[in-house]
């Protein structure tokens, strides 16, 4: 799904073609899209309506689609970078695809994402460091702990995200007054 919310994040900021919309994305995330995720990914948008494909002409050379987002495309895109499903919270690409576009979302909705997340990593570094401690393996114990600690960390980032929210959202209430 993360590929979907960066395609369609990237279209909501202006109208495409494939090849610049790969590069859009590989830019922004480090992410190589290939081909054969790229245009079906399109394909399907532009068959959900959510995507317009238009030709655009080239001196010499066959003409390129353009990519633009519709009206169902943004409703799609919010509905997705909303909701952060169980399933998905500890999957790293799907959760800072959405945190990478918390910009689409209102402080409630951006803070409901972090809750599922939150709660996931939680879970899952208790269920580790229970593993841990059982751990007769000392090579085992010793990646289980480090994988607890990066858990550890990126709990106390989540806390930092958090109060940036919060101020934010303090910030527009104090400039609508």
């Amino acid at each position: 799904m993360w590929i979907e919310i960066l395609l369609l994040a990237k279209l909501a900021r202006g109208p495409l073609h494939g090849y610049e919309l790969r590069k859009e994305v590989e830019a922004s995330t480090g992410h190589t899209l290939s081909n054969n995720s790229l245009y079906p990914t399109l394909r399907r948008f532009v068959d959900a309506g959510a995507v317009l494909r238009s030709p655009e002409e080239q001196a010499g050379k066959p003409p390129r689609h353009v990519y633009t987002i519709t009206d169902v495309g943004r409703e799609f895109l919010h509905d997705m970078l909303a909701d952060l499903p169980d399933e998905l919270a500890l999957n790293d690409s799907e959760f800072l695809g959405r945190l990478a576009n918390f910009g689409w979302l209102q402080p409630g909705e951006r803070l409901r994402v972090l809750d599922v997340r939150e709660s996931a990593l939680t879970r899952e570094r208790d269920r580790l460091a229970t593993h841990a401690v059982v751990q007769a393996e000392p090579w085992s114990r010793l990646v289980l702990d480090a994988v607890c600690q990066r858990m550890d960390a990126e709990l106390d980032w989540l806390v930092g995200v958090r109060a940036r929210i919060h101020a934010e959202s303090q910030t527009i209430s104090n400039d609508e007054q």
